[in-house]
């Protein structure tokens, strides 16, 4: 009878935590920043039906790289969550600190399973407060960690040379059309240093504006708006517009997709 193969724990986390992070690498980058009127989500991805950001609640998004079908199970056990805990107790009582307690828990409890593979999948959870001091910027890796994140965060792919980008470029107090460049620029950026040219048809942006009137902040930007912000538009900014392009009535994101 042969002797089984015995690998120690330490390494048997870090084969998994390898194969979690070369599975979240193949993934296109996406950044969050904080901007003068709320927080905006910025990724390369040309489908117009599967998202990388989503609404969670009124005033919490959520944005996440890695595999698709792994992150959307964890995106719709969170609204579950939201929306059970607003109706139980009360709307104030969700939080993005609240949500991601719920998702490291998940991600932990997954990742130190030996029954199962980890997901590959990083996640961002921002709630957008009263003013920007009250912003939050919860950034979840596949291991369940949480870092509290200020600013700005990248995941996905090459998130560590975005993010070096973000943290010399970031300011306080940018207009969501300075951002929104800020953002397309550092995902332009390769790993040789150059950079590319990433066409408006291939970028999701959605935003957490505080400045809405409406309970839920949560918008995506689309079409002419797109575009005109872009060029450097900021009046562009206070415009709503549908996802088909055209100015409607404020079609908020919906938290199903």
């Amino acid at each position: 009878m042969s002797t089984p193969f015995y690998v120690s724990p330490q390494q048997a986390m870090a084969d998994r935590a390898e194969y979690a992070r070369k599975g979240i690498a193949r993934g296109r980058s996406l950044v969050v920043l904080q901007y003068a009127d709320g927080i905006v989500f910025v990724g390369e991805n040309p489908s117009r039906a599967l998202h990388k950001f989503s609404e969670i609640y009124d005033r919490i998004g959520f944005a996440a790289a890695g595999k698709y079908n792994e992150y959307e199970n964890l995106r719709i056990g969170g609204v579950r969550y939201a929306d059970l805990r607003g109706y139980t107790y009360d709307r104030d009582d969700v939080t993005a600190r609240g949500l991601a307690n719920v998702y490291a828990q998940t991600l932990g409890t997954i990742f130190s399973s030996a029954a199962e593979k980890p997901y590959e999948v990083e996640l961002v959870v921002a709630e957008v407060g009263e003013s920007p001091e009250g912003d939050q910027i919860y950034r979840l890796p596949h291991d369940g960690s949480i870092v509290d994140e200020h600013g700005s965060v990248a995941v996905g792919g090459n998130s560590e040379q975005i993010s070096t980008y973000l943290d010399q470029q970031h300011r306080d107090g940018m207009t969501l059309a300075e951002a929104l460049r800020l953002a397309v620029q550092a995902l332009s950026r390769d790993t040789n240093g150059g950079e590319r040219e990433i066409p408006a048809e291939r970028l999701e942006v959605a935003v957490l504006d505080r400045t809405r009137p409406q309970q839920r902040k949560f918008k995506r930007i689309v079409g002419g708006q797109l575009v005109r912000l872009l060029g450097g538009d900021s009046s562009a900014a206070s415009e709503e517009e549908d996802e088909d392009g055209g100015k409607g009535e404020g079609k908020d994101g919906d938290s199903a997709k």
